[in-house]
């Protein structure tokens, strides 16, 4: 009863949207049919922690990683890793849902995803930017500002609405004083209050994935490093499937 309740609160609809994006477009494992599976040993050691056998994991979470993996056609990493302490995997997952897949707000998906790459960049978190860089460019269809951004954000292609969002995602990264002004210079471009708390929201939660990151050394998987960046031939996949039905 208790798993059936954990798994209702932080499954749908975040995991369907980020397995979506995971699969749509430049996934590796789809361009070259290869699939991994969370119960096969990980190529390449992700955490300097012991990442559990599936079969000593609570179902609830086993549950959720298999319709993630068969959804994306992989796992992500930060899924095996945070599952060294199942009780903190579902807290962190809860917390991540309620920011990053509302409904409510003036903050698109892509956008979320933007803060993240620029706050974890200056925290210098290797997992966080590779594969938020991945998810950004799935949702923004815009396949190198999140590259840009990695660089100096203050320098990428961004409107004033992007830049007023990132400078004050910034100023809660680096724990500077929060005045009205930087208030004033979200309303001036549409953000209310409450987008603001959002913002700052997500630059807390994703400061806190970072260190854990550090700490825990963990690894980006390889498919994120394409997902994204070249548009899929459509012409050759409707021939694909033609041919798939002869």
């Amino acid at each position: 009863m208790a798993s059936n309740l954990i798994s209702k609160l932080f499954r749908p609809p975040a995991f369907t949207v980020l397995a979506a994006a995971l699969r749509s477009r430049g996934n590796v494992a789809a361009v070259t049919g290869t699939r991994l599976l969370s119960s096969d040993p990980p190529p390449e050691k992700i955490s300097r922690y012991p990442v559990p056998n599936k079969k000593d994991l609570p179902y609830d979470i086993v549950e959720l990683m298999e319709e993630v993996e068969s959804k994306g056609g992989f796992l992500p990493n930060v899924f095996k890793v945070l599952s060294h302490r199942p009780a903190e995997f579902r807290a962190f997952f809860t917390y991540y849902n309620e920011l990053m897949n509302k409904e409510t707000g003036s903050l698109t998906k892509a956008d979320r995803e933007l803060i993240v790459v620029t706050t974890s960049i200056h925290n210098k978190c290797l997992y966080c930017v590779v594969s938020h860089s991945a998810l950004h460019r799935i949702f923004s269809k815009k396949p190198t500002l999140s590259d840009q951004v990695i660089t100096n954000y203050e320098n990428a292609e961004l409107g004033p609405r992007e830049r007023a969002m990132l400078d004050f995602a910034m100023a809660v990264c680096r724990s500077d004083t929060i005045t009205e002004q930087h208030f004033q210079s979200l309303e001036e471009v549409g953000f209310d209050h409450e987008d603001a708390w959002d913002i700052a929201a997500i630059a807390a939660f994703f400061a806190m994935s970072n260190r854990l990151a550090h700490l825990t050394d963990m690894r980006p998987n390889p498919e994120f490093y394409n997902m994204g960046r070249v548009p899929k031939d459509k012409s050759k996949e409707k021939e694909r499937k033609r041919w798939a039905c002869l």
